[in-house]
């Protein structure tokens, strides 16, 4: 099966320094704390959190997988941009052979931002997807609006 692409964008409230910053850069020590229900923990597992590093996300019993790897691929902070790519875990091997995603978050005029998400992904032969991607996207949306609701919170939470 060839490279499917999927896209999604979320609006925030919260400016795109800060819900990078959260979001993105510092998610594997945010996620336990405002999504305890589906991450148990989350950690950098090799290198130092700049481009090459791998972080690993422990779930809950509330995901079908236990874990994830995820290699940090580029980063680019001045302009809120990262890409990754899954490396081990969630459904690599079982329904993907391969899946990456490219976020980059767009300064509004009110403030806030929008999250435009890029996902790339190949199914193995013979597994449809059209469930993943939608329950995917609305996981997403769950998380940057978490995110964004603990910023609010937390005013001076990663300024």
């Amino acid at each position: 099966m060839s490279s499917s692409a999927v896209s999604h964008e979320i609006e925030s409230s919260v400016s795109a320094a800060r819900l990078f910053k959260a979001s993105m850069i510092e998610w594997h020590n945010l996620a336990p704390k405002i999504l305890p229900e589906i991450v148990s923990s989350a950690s950098v597992v090799a290198v130092d959190g700049g481009v090459g590093s791998i972080r690993q996300i422990n779930f809950t019993s509330a995901m079908p997988f236990p874990y994830l790897k995820e290699r940090l691929d580029f980063v680019d902070e001045a302009n809120f941009e990262c890409k990754s790519s899954l490396i081990e875990g969630g459904d690599l091997g079982t329904k993907l052979e391969s899946a990456s995603s490219h976020f980059k978050l767009v300064p509004s005029s009110n403030g806030g931002c929008v999250v435009k998400l890029e996902g790339i992904f190949k199914a193995l032969p013979g597994v449809e997807t059209t469930d993943e991607v939608a329950k995917g996207k609305e996981m997403m949306t769950n998380a940057i609006k978490a995110a964004e609701a603990y910023l609010v919170a937390n005013p001076t939470a990663y300024a």
